[in-house]
């Protein structure tokens, strides 16, 4: 038998990333699904044909096999699942991104935090990414020391969901916690400290404009600039544009210091690349040093099963692969939950920076963050 059994919770177009990437693991296996959508069910029980399909999170946790649980569902719906789980039979957790949507809900998240008693890895997949891990490793020797990081994402807009639930700001969080703790839990992870000060633009200009459900328009954001200044003196800054699918790299991150500079040049998904541009462009890590002066390119490449397997260069594989490793021989998360609260608590301060015109600071992120 397998020594890593995941019972799923939720399992939309995200939690079949996840199922596609799981099954490349030798020791891992899913047993136990629960999702209520029908038609995404069908879809995830081709997937995983061998797992249990069942009615509730308390159906998937009755599973004695079950050794460890993914947490895959609507934004709103993490932290509710959470205290469930740790109700009835609290096992090890990756929960997927945001851990929480609403500053309000941040004591509970804290008692959580206080009682749970097995590892919670909070899914930032971004982190994993070949190109992006690169950067992070080398970044410091490159740079000589970041002093600024600039991460921009030029994109597709949000996809469909089941009942469109990423149209609204009340059960995503808002763009920039949604779609943008990955990049705040990017600067955070270099910058190796805390932020101390937030400030941002955004709004929605382009994207679903037009829509209407049961007769509402969506809220959410399409683009914005976020500035975020950090203990250590960096300073970091994203742009977020999701209405430029026609770019060539997707994400392009720079770090910049009194030695250089390191870029990652990141792909989007490679099933929205245009067949008639050829192949689709390979992830790329440039290095340029102010002495001598002059960029060196160096591929990286992506192992083309993991490209196969999801939208996201490979990273889902490597998060699942750790968080595997630690739930079948202990140890720590990677990616914890001071980690996950700081990056939503970042995007929770950029969303009422932009809104109120104001800056958010270190006082106010503190109220916000663990």
């Amino acid at each position: 038998m397998k020594t890593v059994r995941y019972g799923i919770i939720g399992c939309g177009m995200m939690g079949q990333e996840h199922l596609r990437n799981i099954a490349l693991l030798p020791q891992a296996e899913v047993v136990a699904i629960f999702e209520p959508d029908a038609g995404m069910r069908a879809r995830a029980a081709e997937l995983a044909p061998g797992a249990r399909m069942v009615g509730s999170v308390a159906e998937v946790l009755a599973v004695e096999a079950v050794n460890c649980l993914l947490i895959t569902s609507p934004n709103f719906m993490h932290l509710p699942q959470l205290e469930e789980i740790a109700a009835i039979r609290p096992l090890p957790v990756l929960c997927e991104k945001p851990l929480f949507t609403d500053p309000a809900d941040a004591p509970r998240l804290a008692t959580l935090r206080a009682a749970y008693p097995a590892p919670i890895w909070v899914a930032m997949e971004y982190r994993y990414m070949p190109p992006v891990a690169h950067l992070i490793a080398q970044a410091e020797a490159a740079t000589g020391g970041i002093k600024m990081l600039t991460i921009r994402e030029h994109r597709f807009p949000f996809l469909e969901k089941v009942g469109d639930w990423n149209r609204f700001n009340r059960n995503s969080g808002g763009t920039l916690v949604e779609k943008c703790c990955h990049f705040f839990d990017l600067m955070r992870l270099i910058a190796g400290c805390d932020p101390v000060r937030v400030m941002a633009s955004g709004g929605q200009a382009v994207n679903h404009l037009d829509e209407r459900y049961n007769g509402e328009a969506p809220d959410i954001w399409d683009n914005a600039y976020v500035i975020v200044d950090f203990e250590n003196g960096m300073r970091a800054m994203l742009e977020l544009c999701m209405f430029a699918e026609g770019s060539r790299y997707q994400e392009e991150i720079s770090a910049v210091g009194p030695a250089g500079k390191i870029e990652a040049l990141v792909p989007g998904p490679g099933r929205f690349w245009p067949a008639h541009l050829g192949a689709a462009p390979v992830p790329q890590v440039v290095v340029s040093p102010r002495q001598p002066a002059g960029p060196h390119v160096l591929e990286v490449p992506v192992d083309p099963s993991l490209l196969a397997a999801g939208d996201h260069n490979g990273s889902t594989f490597y998060q699942h692969r750790g968080f595997a490793d630690v739930v079948a021989h202990g140890g720590t998360p990677e990616v914890g939950l001071k980690d996950g609260w700081w990056a939503v608590a970042m995007g929770i301060a950029a969303q009422i920076s932009a809104a109120e015109g104001r800056v958010i600071g270190a006082e106010e992120l503190r109220r916000l963050a663990p």
